[in-house]
């Protein structure tokens, strides 16, 4: 498919490019669907398995952990090999193992089978943003991460209403089944139009291509001039903002603190979201006594107020802020502490929860894109596989210990130490991203 205008040279450009972002939004979200289904399942899974808080906290983190484990080694593996065949056989065996997951006999072959899960699914993320940062020029680097990121998102949107359904109509092993087909599709399509590299594909043109490499300042849309880059020296002071050595080889990644900082800051927010996906079903059938079907419809809300903050964060940052990521991460980590406050008193009513619901993922994913762009700034092209690697491995270690966390704290105390919990590791969080720099937005790591 192309999709064809004009460029300012006068020869054509297509933008094949946002059909690859399509691609990223529906093959992540089919991903995310694959890993926030258990969170639904878990009441139903329960009643055939007995398990104490801490054990189904267990096997909710297990996903997490092979998750995790597969970040580094996937890093390494993407700059070798290359992003293509290696996310298509990734995109195979995330589909057969969540299949595999319907079919368990017992809690140690659920667990099994969902650490086997988040070993096959651990590469998709760092093929995506590889992808992200080969196909798009910086000033659209946010914005097409904020797009995969709201896809992380879109999920467990449709996960809860589906899910209850499929409960209602036959039972949790089919919602497996369900989740594992679609998978084997995209996998063929991403195969067949997704090349490493856009000079290798022939659905995009020349104009693309060097639209692609551009590292120029952006394009005023009315006059096609070129715009001078906003100015924010105030700004620039409070968040450190200043030109950085590119980052070339693996050891500069390891040694350089900005990557640890970003990654360190980000387990707490990543931990902090999946909370909300393993235990809100939970939390709303047994504490707020909500219906099935209201549980579903109640349980997505933070899910459709995260698919909103992760295209609005992305775009804020690199439209308003000119791809400056801190001040995005910053205010969402402080929003969310607040957020976490107000759910110690939530209202009991399933409208007004679902709207605070919808609050909390809107300003906790504000500045998820900001993660995920952060580093393009950082490393070299090269080098930034293993970059995006580090910092994902930190949120996933994060996101594998929290749940399992919640359990233990839920076992002895209850569910207001859990959200006084997830606002201190967002303060945590806060502090942590203000002692990294901001990569001057003049400078690019492109080498």
């Amino acid at each position: 498919m192309t999709i064809a205008v004009e460029g300012t040279s006068g020869a054509p450009k297509t933008k094949f490019r946002w059909v690859v972002a399509g691609l990223i939004f529906i093959i992540y979200a089919i991903a995310s669907a694959d890993r926030a289904n258990i969170g639904f399942a878990m009441p139903f899974i329960r009643k055939e398995f007995a398990m104490s808080n801490a054990e189904a906290g267990a096997v909710l983190s297990l996903f997490l952990w092979g998750y995790a484990l597969m970040q580094i080694p996937s890093g390494f593996a993407v700059s070798r090999f290359g992003v293509r065949r290696l996310f298509s056989a990734a995109m195979i065996l995330t589909s057969l193992f969540t299949g595999l997951v319907g079919v368990a006999g017992s809690v140690l072959t659920l667990k099994l089978c969902r650490f086997a899960l988040g070993l096959a699914e651990g590469p998709l993320p760092i093929g995506i943003t590889t992808t992200i940062n080969t196909w798009f020029p910086p000033r659209e680097k946010g914005t097409a991460s904020g797009l995969f990121l709201s896809a992380v998102k879109f999920g467990p949107v449709i996960v809860p209403p589906v899910c209850a359904v499929i409960v209602s109509i036959w039972g949790w092993r089919e919602i497996f089944f369900f989740c594992a087909l679609p998978g084997f599709v995209f996998a063929a399509l991403w195969y067949v139009l997704v090349p490493d590299r856009p000079s290798d594909s022939r659905h995009c043109s020349a104009g693309e291509i060097a639209h692609i490499a551009d590292k120029t300042a952006a394009a005023d849309p009315a006059t096609g001039e070129q715009r001078a880059p906003r100015s924010f020296p105030v700004l620039d002071r409070l968040i450190g903002a200043r030109r950085v050595t590119p980052l070339e080889t693996t050891r500069d990644v390891f040694k350089d603190w900005n990557v640890w900082g970003c990654a360190l800051g980000y387990s707490f927010q990543i931990g902090i979201s999946n909370v909300l996906l393993a235990w809100i079903p939970t939390y709303l059938l047994t504490v707020k006594q909500f219906s099935v079907m209201g549980t579903g419809f109640v349980a997505a809300a933070p899910w459709v107020g995260a698919v909103a903050g992760n295209i609005l964060g992305g775009f804020v940052s690199d439209r308003v802020f000119n791809g400056r990521r801190k001040p995005g991460m910053l205010f969402s980590a402080l929003a969310t502490s607040g957020t976490m406050v107000a759910l110690i008193n939530s209202p009991a009513d399933p409208t007004a929860y679902g709207l605070l619901l919808f609050a909390t993922g809107l300003l906790l994913s504000i500045g998820f894109s900001a993660y995920m762009a952060y580093p393009m700034a950082l490393a070299t092209k090269p080098a930034f596989p293993v970059t995006s690697a580090l910092v994902n491995t930190g949120g996933q270690i994060g996101g594998a210990s929290a749940p399992l966390l919640v359990g233990l704290l839920l076992d002895s105390y209850g569910w207001d130490s859990v959200f006084l919990f997830m606002g201190l590791g967002s303060l945590v969080s806060f502090a942590l991203v203000a002692t990294i720099v901001e990569p001057s937005p003049d400078r690019q790591a492109t080498a």
